[in-house]
């Protein structure tokens, strides 16, 4: 699946939290000044090329719903940095994190804790 702007993952967002929309209500979650309301339907038709929207015809207009769960674009975007960046190293990534503080002893000591008992069962 392709990747997304940054603006389209703003887009994204709001039908994951949401629920399923029309174009126009996408504006009300815009402070002034807002998009124009084709800038944002050209960018949902494009999300709908790129799969992550489907529609519901209602006459001529269209309400769009995510076909991608946002755990799924999370999982998937994570897997792609880690691919990307760390040579496909989980290990690497946990490293990089101990190395910049960005993760303490004790949080990794739980993670740790936490793979053991997923193991277990």
């Amino acid at each position: 699946m392709k990747t997304l702007t940054a603006k389209e993952e703003e887009i994204m967002n709001f039908f994951w939290h949401k629920g399923p929309l029309f174009v126009k209500e996408l504006l009300d979650f815009y402070n002034d000044p807002k998009p124009h309301f084709n800038t944002l339907s050209t960018i949902v038709r494009g999300l709908e090329e790129k799969g992550y929207l489907s529609h519901k015809a209602y006459g001529k207009t269209f309400q769009y719903f995510a076909t991608v769960s946002e755990d799924s674009f999370k999982r998937r975007t994570l897997k792609q940095v880690i691919s990307r960046y760390f040579d496909n190293s989980y290990l690497g990534v946990v490293s990089s994190l101990i190395e910049e503080e960005e993760i303490s002893l004790d949080e990794l000591k739980k993670l740790i804790e936490k793979v053991e008992k997923g193991n277990e069962k």
